[in-house]
């Protein structure tokens, strides 16, 4: 594994946001990847387009991924997160161009209702959605990226309390 691994070494991070939206209750969506067979849960993340800023980029990703754009920044987290790709992803992911990915990520208080939710976008991401507590957010996540929500957890999570 190790040999495999420093092959992709070289490769850069694309960068990207991600999302950590949070209804009146505190609970954090997350949407069901149609991409893949397993339970494979995340927050709304995407690509920053070229010379877009990271906040415009969430906004954008946020209506793109899951048909709404109702919401309002609350915090900002203070780096940038990285998360490497499994080796058998590297390939398959982003024209195996990048490792993984280099985030900047926001919580946004959502301002509308679940009916605004319509994850039946123009190129669908997700194939369920539900509300789940920050505590168990990181045990639905893929384990690659189970590290990242921790941290994104304890970073946000004083912020809201």
């Amino acid at each position: 594994m190790g040999t495999v691994k420093f092959m992709y070494e070289h490769l850069p991070y694309r960068a990207g946001v991600g999302i950590m939206l949070l209804n009146s209750d505190n609970n954090v969506f997350v949407g069901k990847r149609i991409d893949n067979a397993s339970e494979a849960w995340q927050m709304p993340q995407g690509g920053i387009d070229e010379g877009e800023e990271p906040q415009i980029s969430a906004l954008r990703e946020m209506k793109e991924e899951i048909g709404t754009d109702k919401a309002e920044i609350i915090a900002e987290s203070r780096d940038w997160y990285n998360y490497d790709l499994p080796e058998h992803l590297i390939g398959r992911l982003w024209g195996g161009r990048f490792r993984g990915q280099r985030q900047k990520w926001f919580c946004l208080r959502f301002l509308g209702n679940d009916g605004d939710i319509n994850i039946a976008t123009e190129h669908p991401e997700f194939c369920q959605w539900q509300w789940t507590s920050m505590k168990n957010l990181p045990d639905l996540i893929v384990p690659f990226k189970r590290k990242l929500y921790e941290e994104i957890v304890e970073e946000f999570l004083p912020q809201i309390s």
